[in-house]
């Protein structure tokens, strides 16, 4: 009979924890969240210091009923939930399910799943932090509280069925407000001028123009770049000042889970859920070639650039092993806080064991397991090396009276931690001439002047939309997989090449919520909330002091909301510029369930109503049909263009008496063998596009990148597809023999 019980959260780790304990534990695990509140009801009773009514979650009856069996038979229950507030609040509720067994109960904490990990955690038993339970539960009460008294609010002005979420909302605002800046970007023209110089030593680099007449140079119109282009042109250029100086870059701190999803976006192209998916499997645990079952990063979810001093001393003996001393500094390298609300109880986010080298142990995990173990091995190693060093030089020249001109360069000297790890935004090697002196005369080879415009900002990406969800202290890192997961599955938001933009649904849902609940959806709000679950955590507040000052705000904002939806839903229809074809009057566009659609003003009086674009009435009261929309496969009528669920469509103009649809756009004709359909863009239901065919389910061709009808000319695959990086740029790849053709350039012959 085994005297102790453990329990954790994931059976995948479960194994793995009992095998470094003994035959003396027996392990079990939660499989996530147990109790939470009511899904059909508010689950808090407002009126009694905000106390929740917590029930067993649908279909975990069987785990608790397995828990309480195997904790009657135990001496000893240890709690071995996840190290942060969530698993805190999981702990708690385990307890709970348990406290009538009247057996003795202690939490522990796994931040890493290895045998030193396990063994130290269960030295350091403690209890649960009541702290870190009510900062969590006063999180999850407070958006319970947001999503069913705010939710319904969208339900009478919109439809049923949407959500409101309190942080989720606030991402969305930003989406949406930097769609809004797009939309109003005004493009500006501008001229810059640069000249290549050669030196008398036929030493040639590149200087751009800076200054005329001792004014900073601004170049509108491209008259006046010709007429400082060929002024420019016959002028002597002399060099007046030479300034080099040694720069010294430090490596970066080790990953949080923030800079983690950043940096695995950037890199490898993972969105934030597939990278904490798989950040989760490796803390975990994986079996290695030799049968050994061990977790190999640290726990994911931290914002703490905190390292072990054994984990460093390891990091050094590899630096020094495996590269030498001039890339080892005298010391280990810490790194302190980002801020003064860090929650620092865990460690950053680094390999578990460092001597474990990615290339050793790739064949033992997934490729995406072993790329992003990779990025964290090499960021943490990297973390602990030598400084690189560089020489940058700026090189001042004059053009006759009239023109200053700069150029400037960086030489690698000494490259550092960057022989493990570094960043595509920083320093590149880019020479000028190592014998430049003042006074030297140069040569001017030629002079170019090049037409600009000013960009609009760029839409917010997975990793940018993250970086400023922490920069400003909106939710939790741990959540943004899930916040950006969400306003997608909600269809607010859907994601085209790697950029995130608004959906109608979703300007329309962020217009209503930023109108009637401004303070709710505003970034310093968000901020300042979580600074208050903080101090719960910390003990300085409490849970009935949190809830009952936004529960105070939330209350008047309901209030101002509900003046009047009549109101409302009329600020929201837009003037389609048509008739009714019944009674003449202005058919308006209004929203429904399933999108935007055209309806008459006189409702109720006249009912008529159908889908945008599809055919209206001719004075004689016969449908107008665009004539170069082709005709109908199955009934030979006009076909016409609608606007569906997911996106714009063919359809029958003799709807509903033929059903016959087929896609907006078609890519190509199916690659498929003896297929005789077509390819198009589709949207999936969590609003991810990709490339189907049209005769599916008879074809079930599909592609998440957009095809190309071109022959591979490495294996002949009757297709290719489009892909863009910000390293390769735009290129076609061949999906079958992954044969690459940049676009920039011809394919060899």
């Amino acid at each position: 009979m085994s005297q102790y019980l453990v329990i954790v959260e994931s059976p995948s780790k479960a194994g793995t924890i009992r095998k470094y304990l003994g035959d003396e534990y027996k392990v079990l695990s939660t499989v996530g969240h147990i109790r939470d509140l009511p899904r059909t009801q508010l689950g808090v009773d407002v009126n009694d210091n905000f106390k929740p009514l917590y029930v067993t979650i649908p279909g975990k009856k069987k785990n608790v009923d397995a828990l309480r069996d195997a904790a009657k038979q135990a001496s000893h229950i240890f709690v071995a939930t996840d190290p942060d507030r969530e698993g805190e609040a999981i702990g708690w509720h385990v307890t709970r399910i348990l406290k009538n067994l009247n057996k003795p109960i202690s939490r522990v904490m796994f931040y890493e799943i290895t045998k030193t990990g396990v063994l130290e955690g269960m030295r350091k038993a403690t209890q649960i932090d009541m702290n870190m339970v009510n900062a969590q539960q006063a999180r999850r009460i407070i958006d319970r509280l947001v999503g069913f008294k705010v939710s319904p609010f969208l339900w009478r002005v919109l439809y049923s069925g949407l959500s409101a979420g309190r942080v989720q909302s606030v991402a969305l605002r930003l989406i949406c407000e930097r769609q809004d800046e797009i939309d109003r970007f005004e493009p500006q023209e501008y001229w810059t001028i640069k000249a290549d110089v050669e030196t008398s030593k036929k030493k040639s680099f590149e200087a751009e123009l800076q200054k005329v007449d001792g004014r900073k140079a601004f170049i509108p119109n491209e008259t006046i770049a010709m007429e400082l282009k060929h002024a420019l042109r016959d002028e002597q250029f002399v060099v007046s000042s030479v300034l080099k100086k040694r720069v010294r870059r430090n490596p970066h701190a080790p990953f949080t889970t923030s800079t983690l999803q950043q940096a695995a976006f950037q890199k490898l192209g993972f969105t934030t859920k597939r990278t904490m998916t798989l950040a989760q499997q490796l803390y975990e645990g994986v079996t290695l070639s030799d049968g050994e079952t061990t977790g190999l990063i640290t726990y994911m979810r931290t914002d703490s650039t905190r390292v072990a001093d054994s984990a460093i001393e390891t990091a050094r003996t590899q630096i020094e092993s495996k590269f030498g001393k001039d890339y080892l500094p005298s010391s280990g390298r810490h790194f302190g806080k980002k801020g003064a609300k860090i929650q620092d109880a865990h460690e950053a986010i680094r390999p578990a064991n460092p001597e474990l080298v990615p290339d050793d142990i790739k064949a033992s995990l997934t490729a995406p397991q072993s790329k992003l173990y990779d990025l964290i091995w090499r960021r943490f190693i990297a973390s602990q090396m030598a400084v690189a060093v560089f020489d940058q030089s700026t090189v001042d020249i004059t053009a006759g009276p009239r023109f200053e001109l700069k150029a400037a360069g960086s030489d690698l000297v000494f490259d550092g931690y960057r022989v493990v790890y570094f960043e595509n935004v920083e320093d590149q090697e880019s020479h000028l001439p190592a014998d430049l002196l003042e006074n030297d005369k140069l040569q001017a080879t030629e002079v170019k002047a090049d037409q600009h415009f000013t960009k609009p900002p760029a839409p917010y990406t997975e990793s940018s939309l993250v970086k400023i969800l922490d920069k400003e202290g909106i939710g939790r890192p741990s959540t943004y997989a899930n916040i950006i997961s969400v306003v997608q599955t909600r269809n607010y938001v859907q994601s085209e090449k790697r950029k995130l933009y608004p959906t109608e649904l979703g300007k329309v849902t962020n217009k209503l919520l930023v109108e009637n609940f401004p303070e709710l959806v505003n970034k310093s709000f968000t901020r300042e909330m979580e600074l208050s679950l903080d101090k719960v955590e910390e003990g300085e507040n409490t849970y009935l002091e949190v809830m009952t000052e936004f529960w105070k705000h939330l209350e008047k904002w309901l209030a101002e909301s509900s003046k009047s939806y009549t109101e409302l839903k009329k600020s929201l229809q837009e003037d389609s510029g048509e008739a009714c074809e019944k009674c003449g009057k202005p058919m308006v566009i209004k929203w429904s369930k399933n999108g935007r659609f055209l309806a008459c003003s006189g409702f109720p009086k006249c009912k008529n109503a159908r889908p945008l674009d599809t055919p209206t009435a001719t004075e004689n009261g016969e449908e107008q049909v665009a004539e170069d929309l082709g005709k109908c496969e199955k009934c030979d009528a006009p076909l016409v263009l609608r606007d569906g669920r997911f996106g714009k469509f063919y359809a029958c103009s003799t709807y509903p008496k033929c059903k016959f649809t087929k896609p907006f756009t078609i890519l190509m004709p199916c690659p498929m063998p003896d297929c005789k359909g077509d390819i198009s863009p589709r949207r999936s239901k969590r609003g991810r596009t990709f490339y189907g065919c049209t005769k599916y389910p008879e074809c079930d061709f599909v592609s998440w990148d957009p095809p190309i009808a071109h022959k591979c000319p490495a294996c002949e695959n009757p297709y290719m597809v489009a892909k863009s990086t910000k390293k390769k740029g735009d290129y076609v790849l061949c999906p079958k023999c992954k044969h690459e053709i940049n676009v920039s350039e011809p394919e060899a012959s």
